[in-house]
């Protein structure tokens, strides 16, 4: 269990940093003089770097091997990290940012097919809803110390201190990984070709583009949160609006036991209830109520972490080669769904007011539904018992 500890505690520190402005955003509309959707950014640059380069990683962790290029990259991503906290103006925060995102999916966009490497079909949800959780937990920290640091003292803070963790990180990866089985002999350009033939099977497609509006929906809703909690009727500190991103302790546990119950209940089942259940609860977000808001963000996280926490495996299990290139594909379209997920709420914000954030997000959700529905059946009527936890 040294190398899933080794490998948690990186993703940890990776997800950590991903998410260090997100409760602290009004401070840096302050600091910065920039609005919602203006300081939004700092998240949607970041999300969309990690979407554009996701696909190269997988590609090149498939040929030059998973835990050089998840060890690698967390130890670079430390120095953008550190260089955020020295930026000063937002457009070099931006550019810190996304030299973040472009160095984040060295680990995000690796890890799945790490971990598909050393399990067994049967293990596999199991293990990729530990590191699912593991990711959970990097978001809740993320988001929860940063804006306690923040508030003891500046927005500046918390990036020093997720950079040391990220380097922890990184020394994790490098001794407490073994390495996984050799790299392919393919070229480069062949490991592009495998990933690109991907798009040949709708189920993969489908569940890309579930990736996409579940993870749009979310980023959404906790993005703009922080802007909805500190204006009336609420007027929430900072510091309390980071401790509601306790909720996210629903998505560790709920991608553990949604790992486990995959096997049994068929992935593609799960992730239509977990888009169901997310989309109940940002409508419940209407309410005008502390206590149902908090409630609303933990039906929310559990029914985000089933389908993340489901989804990936899903990937893995259907993809018959190239696996590093097409959990990788699935991190893209993952985060070109909270690109603009961290952008178009925020834009329905301005418009609406909290409102429009809802109705843009359920949206997102409606159109995974379909992809679902539509997409990750089975290619053809089957005579036969379909395997149990592949649909």
């Amino acid at each position: 269990m040294r190398s899933a500890a080794a490998l948690n505690f990186a993703t940890v520190a990776v997800y950590a940093d991903l998410y260090i402005t997100q409760p602290i955003l009004p401070l840096v509309s302050r600091e910065f003089s920039v609005g919602p959707a203006a300081a939004g950014l700092t998240i949607s640059v970041v999300v969309l770097m990690i979407a554009f380069v996701s696909s190269f990683y997988g590609s090149l962790s498939d040929r030059m091997g998973r835990k050089s290029v998840m060890a690698a990259s967390c130890a670079l991503l430390a120095v953008p990290t550190a260089l955020c906290g020295l930026a000063s103006s937002f457009h070099a925060l931006l550019v810190f940012r996304a030299l973040q995102g472009l160095l984040m999916p060295g680990v995000t966009a690796v890890a799945v097919a790490y971990i598909g490497d050393f399990a067994s079909e049967a293990d596999l949800g199991h293990r990729v809803g530990g590191w699912i959780a593991a990711s959970v937990a990097g978001g809740l920290i993320g988001r929860v110390l940063s804006g306690l640091l923040a508030a003891a003292t500046n927005w500046r803070l918390p990036f020093f201190v997720f950079a040391g963790t990220t380097l922890l990180g990184a020394a994790a990866l490098a001794l407490g990984l073994p390495r996984g089985p050799g790299a392919e002999s393919a070229r480069l350009g062949d490991a592009y070709r495998g990933m690109l033939g991907h798009f040949r099977d709708r189920r993969l497609i489908g569940a890309f583009v579930i990736g996409a509006t579940v993870f749009f929906s979310f980023i959404g809703v906790f993005t703009y949160l922080p802007y909805y909690l500190t204006a009336p009727p609420f007027h929430l500190s900072t510091a309390l609006v980071s401790s509601v991103y306790v909720v996210y302790l629903a998505g560790v546990f709920t991608s553990v036991i949604s790992g486990r119950l995959s096997a049994r209940a068929g992935r593609r089942a799960l992730m239509a209830v977990g888009l169901a259940v997310a989309g109940a609860g940002i409508l419940l977000t209407l309410v005008p109520s502390l206590p149902a808001i908090v409630a609303a963000l933990v039906v929310l996280c559990v029914g985000m972490f089933t389908v993340q926490s489901t989804a990936p495996a899903f990937v893995n299990a259907h993809a018959e080669r190239a696996k590093g290139a097409a959990g990788a594909l699935y991190v893209t379209f993952y985060y070109v769904g909270a690109s603009l997920g961290s952008l178009l709420p925020g834009l329905a914000w301005q418009r609406r007011g909290w409102p429009g954030v809802v109705a843009c997000c359920v949206g997102a959700l409606l159109v995974g539904l379909a992809a679902d529905a539509l997409l990750c059946g089975p290619p053809r009527p089957l005579s036969g018992a379909v395997e149990r936890g592949r649909y």
